[in-house]
Order: structure tokens, then sequence, then C-alpha cells
């Protein structure tokens, strides 16, 4: 299929990433639909970017049109066949379970036409061990977005050893065509690409503190200072989410079994005290 046959576009997940994915293809002129299981996760999910939004446009990033037009091409829906049903192209995003991604794309198969992409927007489960799930391996990829969607503008878009060179080709054309920059993978590997980089500096960083060489803060300075990093390793692990961060680095050593892979203890013990970060108030640094 060609970018040109992707007129309409479904997203699964109400989340972060999955609304503001919905509204950067919406405000790049296509008809989105949201679903989510619960109403009131829709709900949330449209005051979040309303907000979000206006945001945008107080900044001058974005007009008054635009924004508006965004909102009459979203739609939000709790039922599955009503968001995939006439879609051209799918972009899952619910919570990173390998099962719970198994039955959706499962049911996505049955629900959207045959001739339908299904991406995932996972940042850790390779869509090979998606693809199965369905019957169509050669349209299904992952499309990795990165958090603040709107703001971000990387998308990683990886091949599985079944997805078509159509497909792949359409996937990085999407992204062009909704302002993003692409980069595909011909291969999977856990982690993708810069999910690898950004964790080799996360352990790194963490191994520094906890031999004692130095204070988490001087080290977030030597990354600002000296590499000219927009924030410091421990700042970024508490803005993303040190639970998400534990997720990642958990994953990536099932899947390897490589020790280097497995999360440092520091991290084990933040994540089991619930010391998030920002979300909870408290990670690396503690906030208001």
């Amino acid at each position: 299929m060609s970018i040109d046959a992707v007129n309409r576009i479904g997203v699964v997940g109400s989340g972060a990433m999955g609304t503001q994915i919905a509204a950067v293809c919406a405000l790049a002129g296509y008809p989105v639909k949201v679903q989510d299981i619960a109403t009131e996760s829709l709900e949330r999910a449209r005051q979040v970017l309303t907000e979000q939004l206006e945001k945008r446009v107080q900044k001058g990033k974005l007009s008054r049109e635009q924004v508006d037009g965004a909102w009459s091409r979203l739609s939000w829906t709790t039922d599955l066949a009503e968001a995939v049903g006439d879609a051209d192209y799918v972009i899952e995003a619910i919570v990173e379970k390998l099962d719970a991604k198994r039955e959706l794309f499962a049911r996505l198969d049955e629900l959207a036409p045959a001739h339908a992409i299904l991406a995932t927007n996972s940042s850790t489960i390779v869509s090979s061990k998606i693809a199965d799930a369905t019957r169509r391996p050669e349209n299904v990829c992952n499309m990795h977005f990165f958090n603040p969607v709107l703001v971000m503008e990387l998308v990683e878009v990886v091949m599985n050893p079944q997805t078509s060179e159509d497909t792949a080709d359409t996937a990085v054309e999407l992204c062009r065509r909704i302002g993003k920059t692409p980069i595909l993978l011909k291969k999977e590997i856990s982690g993708f690409v810069a999910n690898r980089l950004l964790m080799a500096l996360f352990k790194e960083a963490m191994y520094l503190y906890e031999q004692g060489i130095a204070d988490f803060k001087d080290i977030d300075l030597a990354a600002t200072k000296a590499l000219n990093h927009p924030m410091g390793p421990f700042t970024l692990m508490d803005f993303t989410g040190l639970d998400v961060n534990y997720y990642v680095m958990q994953q990536q050593y099932a899947e390897t079994g490589d020790p280097a892979m497995k999360p440092p203890e520091i991290l084990r013990e933040k994540f089991e005290r619930g010391e998030f970060g920002r979300k909870s108030g408290k990670g690396f640094y503690t906030y208001e």
C-alpha cells in the first residue's frame, strides 16, 4: 500500500502517547479516531490535550485555525470496530504488555480493512512478537514516537523479518507527512537506536553514582555543561519516569539474558519504593 492510500487513521489507547500521536496526525490533516476501553480515559485525554494545544497556541507554536481544524478531525470512541473499521493505518499505543498487544492485534486483524497497516508504538517489544497474531505480518511494524509527541521530532520505524518494503516505505513517508523525522531500522533489536544509546548513558551515570565517584547532581552538570545535553541523565530519568526506565531495562534483560542489561540496584530500589520521579513527587530529585 502506498502513502497516498492512507486517508484515515485509527489510534488505540488514549494515554499520553496515543492522544498526542492522534493530535499530530489530525494537525497534519488526517481524520483520526481514538479508541480506549473506558469513557473516563477518553474524557481525561481530551481535557489534557485541550490544555496542551492551548499552551502551544499561546506560545505561538500553533495557530487557532490549526488547532480548531485538528479538533474537527478528531473523534473518540470506546468501540474498537468503530475506530478501526475504515482505517487505512492503525497505531497501537496501549500498555507495554506482550499478551495484551497480541490479543489486540488479533482483534485489529479481524476489524481493520485487509489493506490496513498495523503499527505498534512500543519502545521495547519488537513487532515480530506481535505480527504472527495476525494474518498480515507483512503489514505490521514498529512506529516508535517519543514523549512528548507534540514536541519530539524523531520516529523510529522498525521492520520485522516479514515487514514488506511497501509497509516500511509507507510508515516512513507517513512520519514525514505528519511533520516528524523518521529513521528506518531494517533489523529488529531490543531498545531500537535512541533508547539503546539512552540506556547506556543512564546505566553509566548510575554506575558512577553507585560507586561514589560523583554525586548525581554533579553527573547531571557534566552532561549539561560538558556534553551540552538539555537535561542530565538523572533529571531525564525523573522526567520520563523511573518505573518506565526500570521496565525497559527489565524487558531488555529478559529478552537477551545479558547481565549487563539488568537494571542497576539503585533503580530497582527506587522502583520498589514507588519513587518514580516527577509523577510521584520523588525520584533522584524531590519535587513539590
